[in-house]
């Protein structure tokens, strides 16, 4: 077979498809992120059409998150084992096929059987992207090419509810899922063609029981969050399930600390450049789903837009990241990922401040600022911020360390979509007096100060995250001073 490449660096067939690659994974990248928020303008219709209640169909969404995350750090463990690469193309079938499932009108139960097939085909593909990318491009480009993909990915966060109010407005709910069968086909064809075989294999035992106790705990967790916010979190099952996912949490690090081969090596954690971009990525998610669950119910709700002109105006968001996020990747080669990502956060911060004043008769178009303002500061942040943690760690650990930055970004949304709801009806009940798990059509005045009390946290989260940025920047320029 000749010489062995030992980095794909060194194999020129690669370097020049290095872009088609990133292109490809990308695309896959952004499906798969993307169906973590497109159902949510969809639940009103799903229910309807299975004739199942709300209460239930929001479980749609929430097992696709769920499955994602018990998974998302098992793949990448088999990913540094056997081969990124044949993970991902592995996940990029699964994907497909569980989309098209997704798409039958069975039942509830089919949908959900569906959904977590879905699911761990997004798990291996995102538990391994961060890594392809990271092994292919020189360090020169690398951080434009992670700038590409944090693009795709903040695209398929944040686009959920724009691109389905577009599909729903001429389409069934079932094209909300078939939409990712063509484009998955085409990614998949261009990965058979392009995509270079792994370089490496390694025989080594997985820590399954460590996964188990992770399961235990993310499972647990999600579900007590889910159900809490219908029955109440001081319920007894509540507590019982936030109490196991507890126990599973310490089962978990004493796993980890004492297995031969762990599925997380926690030594990584005393990186503390790693750690700090990790949880900053954490916050950033979950403060911009504070934005995704609020803004549907402020356009529609309290101004009356149709749920086509709603998601035109949330597109904005993702607009602009996705035409930002590559210049900043490319800024943050020349300037330095830990300025850019201070710049980011703190223009983030600033629009969340903003958004607590906003009501029903702010101007449009100052909405549409501040909401390609927090598109722009989420696109410096997240580019460099990918940047610094793929490149804080040894290319033995690129899988794991892909895995933990996309389950911080998978725990934001999930945390953000729960933590949101909650604050916007405690602060809806507090001020009316009496229950609200609804957007009261009525009384349009009582959802806009919940929402301002929920982007006032959100703004307290984002300055925490700044804080935490700052003080890395400044021990980046005293190193380098």
């Amino acid at each position: 077979m000749g010489e062995v490449i030992k980095t794909y660096q060194m194999d020129s067939k690669v370097q020049k498809n290095r872009w088609l690659i990133l292109i490809a994974i990308g695309l896959f990248t952004f499906m798969s992120t993307l169906d973590g928020s497109i159902v949510n303008i969809a639940i009103p219709v799903i229910s309807k059409a299975l004739n199942v209640p709300m209460n239930q169909s929001e479980w749609i969404v929430s097992v696709y998150l769920m499955a994602v995350c018990i998974f998302i750090l098992l793949f990448g463990k088999i990913g540094d084992l056997i081969g990124k690469i044949k993970v991902f193309r592995w996940g990029t079938f699964l994907f497909v096929i569980g989309s098209l499932l997704c798409g039958f009108e069975f039942n509830l139960s089919f949908l959900l059987f569906a959904r977590v097939v879905q699911a761990i085909g997004a798990s291996m593909t995102m538990s391994t992207n961060y890594g392809i990318i990271t092994e292919i491009f020189p360090i020169s480009e690398r951080g434009k090419a992670l700038g590409l993909i944090g693009s795709f990915v903040s695209l398929g966060s944040i686009a959920g509810p724009g691109i389905g109010g577009i599909i729903l407005a001429h389409f069934g709910w079932s094209y909300i899922f078939w939409i990712n069968v063509p484009v998955g086909l085409i990614t998949i064809l261009m990965g058979i063609k392009i995509l270079p075989e792994d370089l490496f294999f390694r025989k080594e035992t997985i820590d399954y029981k460590g996964f188990l106790a992770f399961a235990c705990m993310i499972g647990s967790l999600f579900i007590g969050i889910f159900i809490g916010q219908e029955i109440g979190f001081g319920h007894a099952l509540i507590l019982g399930l936030f109490a196991v996912a507890i126990l599973s949490f310490v089962a978990f690090i004493r796993i980890e600390k004492n297995v031969n081969k762990p599925l997380v090596d926690l030594s990584l954690f005393k990186n503390g450049l790693f750690s700090v971009s990790l949880f900053c990525a954490f916050l950033i998610f979950v403060a911009n789903f504070f934005f995704n669950v609020m803004m549907p119910f402020y356009l529609q709700g309290t101004r009356g837009l149709n749920p086509s002109q709603a998601g035109l105006l949330l597109m904005v968001f993702p607009l602009v990241m996705v035409i930002a996020a590559p210049i900043s990747g490319s800024l943050s080669d020349k300037v330095g990922r830990e300025l850019l990502t201070f710049i980011g956060l703190a223009l983030t911060t600033i629009v969340q401040l903003g958004f607590v004043f906003i009501d029903g008769n702010t101007n449009i178009a100052v909405f549409i600022l501040m909401t390609g303002i927090m598109g722009l500061g989420s696109a410096l942040f997240q580019s460099p911020n990918n940047a610094i943690v793929m490149s804080s760690v040894s290319k033995k650990e690129l899988g794991i360390a892909g895995s933990l930055n996309s389950l911080a970004r998978n725990l934001g949304m999930v945390f953000g979509i729960s933590f949101a709801t909650t604050i916007l009806y405690v602060a809806m009940s507090n001020k009316s007096g009496y229950k609200v798990t609804t957007y009261l059509a009525d009384q349009p005045e009582l959802f806009v100060y919940g929402m301002h009390v929920t982007f006032g946290v959100a703004f307290v989260i984002c300055l925490v995250a700044t804080i935490l940025t700052g003080r890395r920047l400044l021990t980046a320029k005293g190193k380098s001073a």
